[in-house]
């Protein structure tokens, strides 16, 4: 175990740094993708949100480990761009309050005590000083910032009744709100490895309308790149970045204004939208809503003659993995994120928060670290993340030519050893497979060899016989990632990845098909196989 864990840590720094130097920022965008303006290279963003918009307005966990420590862990997980919030009252109403008169304005004595041990260097900073400070030992990592605009007045995020939802609401003045950004804006416009900006975290709340969208998107967008011109310009979406849809038939028309520095960001939760769906709906119907709503309302950006890069800067599920809602939705939307190749941050680094809603040293069940800072919260879920954190996709290569099969319940990936052997394994290497679509057989690339039936819950194997009915497959009605061979009795087996065993590869008789496919709350999820494309040289 202990070497495995030193091959993997050698390995994660071998990538981070040869990331680090093989690009040269500023980024710019080329369609959907953004790039290093100079060589053309595709730069994907793979982050983690570190929250510093909070009452105490310091990145959070300062009381728990030194920066340098935990900026550390975040380059060793893999991560190259920290997605740090802010709240626009830091800059324009709070910048001259240091540190240590914040934190004892709200009585926060125990979370001083611990920054005096791990980073009394800014106890006596202002907190916008103590900010720069974070992102100056990031940035000396090599790791891209993303500047978030979180909200207006310093606190937990969000609700449509906080009074930070949307342009006039309570903290929300829109004249101050652009003067904020401008100040950022010009603040770290010297700082090169600062590389996007965002206007608003999920603008929501019963004062959105259109119109005000609009007029204000504009401003904020056009003030940033006037102060800032190197920075990419995240625009956010409507109902908590969930979207875009009034953008089909009204352009923003900002192009020309700032011509290839657009980036679109979204969300998704298990709770986005409302309600217990991932509970109470079959989790083949409530994917297949699920992927159908973001096409119609979000990915849509991604395509069409003014297509543009999409950046999901929040996605994350409860790391304790008691919340059955989070376990069910996270292998539809990992599905989701590795198909599109898209730029994505996850919420969160953090362990806890000094003051989250009036409760000092508050556990965050989402964060990726322990509510003390020292590992993490779950290390099987920081593996999951393997293939996201591959560039699948690349811009200077026009046609996909590499299919592998992905299983986005554990995060595997379907590979073998090319004799007779199938297995799932960790996505570092990828093996080929060709499936024509339905009736056909799922052929290892550049073989004779084909995946064949045995049985009910016996492995599949690899055979030459490859047009025979055990050996082609098809993918069952109603299910995206289900796919099925009959046996030598004509039954329909689907592949499903063994539960003893998380490599063993076997079909068994599959699960929600069939006409009560539509009232079936069985979990299929150990059946979903998905065949991503990569025209990737990597690989």
């Amino acid at each position: 175990m202990e070497r495995s864990m030193k091959v993997v840590i050698i390995l994660t720094l071998f990538l981070f740094y040869f990331e680090k130097y093989s690009y040269s920022l500023s980024l710019s965008t080329k369609s959907r993708w953004v790039v290093d303006e100079l060589t053309g290279e595709r730069v994907k963003f793979k982050c983690v949100n570190w929250p510093a918009h909070l009452k105490p307005m310091l990145a959070e966990g300062l009381d728990k480990k030194p920066m340098s420590h935990i900026i550390r862990h975040i380059a060793l997980l893999g991560f190259n761009c920290v997605r740090l919030t802010w709240a626009t009252h830091m800059f324009t109403r709070y910048s001259t309050k240091t540190v240590m008169q914040t934190f004892r304005d709200l009585n926060l004595m125990n979370a001083i005590t611990g920054i005096e041990k791990n980073n009394p260097q800014v106890l006596d900073l202002t907190v916008v000083d103590a900010f720069s400070a974070v992102i100056d030992v990031i940035t000396s990592f090599g790791i891209m910032v993303v500047l978030d605009n979180h909200v207006s007045e310093p606190m937990w995020c969000c609700s449509n009744s906080d009074g930070n939802g949307f342009f006039g609401d309570r903290y929300f003045n829109s004249r101050e709100w652009v003067n904020g950004l401008s100040i950022v804006g010009q603040r770290y416009r010297n700082n090169r490895m600062v590389v996007a900006m965002s206007l608003r975290n999920e603008l929501r709340g019963s004062r959105q309308n259109v119109n005000e969208y609009y007029h204000w998107v504009r401003e904020g967008a056009t003030a940033i790149h006037k102060v800032n011109a190197n920075v990419l310009v995240l625009i956010p979406g409507l109902n908590y970045d969930l979207d875009f849809s009034a953008l089909k038939t009204k352009p923003l028309e900002l192009e020309d204004a700032l011509p290839n520095k657009l980036v679109y960001e979204a969300h998704r939760y298990s709770f986005s939208g409302g309600g217990n769906k991932w509970i109470n709906r079959p989790l083949n119907q409530i994917c297949n809503s699920l992927i159908n709503d973001i096409n119609k309302n979000v990915g849509f950006l991604t395509t069409g003659p003014h297509r543009a890069p999409l950046f999901i800067t929040e996605f994350g599920v409860n790391l304790m993995g008691t919340n059955r809602a989070d376990n069910n939705f996270l292998p539809c939307y990992m599905a989701y994120l590795a198909e599109m190749d898209l730029d994505w941050a996850l919420w969160g680094l953090q362990g806890s928060y000094y003051l989250r809603e009036d409760i000092q040293n508050t556990d965050e069940q989402y964060g990726l670290l322990d509510i003390n800072w020292t590992r993490l919260r779950n290390p099987d879920f920081n593996g999951k993340l393997h293939l996201l954190h591959q560039t699948l996709q690349v811009p200077k290569l026009t046609s996909s030519n590499y299919t592998f099969m992905y299983h986005p319940l554990t995060g595997l990936c379907i590979r073998s050893d090319y004799k007779s052997q199938i297995f799932a394994d960790e996505c570092h290497r990828l093996t080929g497979w060709n499936h024509g679509g339905d009736w056909t057989p799922i052929q290892l690339s550049s073989t004779s060899l084909c995946i064949q039936v045995v049985g009910d819950g016996l492995p599949v194997k690899l055979t030459t016989d490859c047009y025979a009915k055990q050996s082609t497959w098809k993918s069952i009605p109603n299910s995206k990632f289900q796919i099925a061979s009959k046996d030598d009795n004509g039954v329909d087996l689907c592949l499903d990845l063994d539960p003893d065993n998380s490599s063993n590869i076997l079909s068994k008789s599959c699960i929600c098909a069939g006409d009560a496919w539509s009232k079936c709350l069985q979990n299929p999820q150990s059946q979903w196989f998905q065949f991503i494309s990569t025209n990737s040289k990597r690989f």
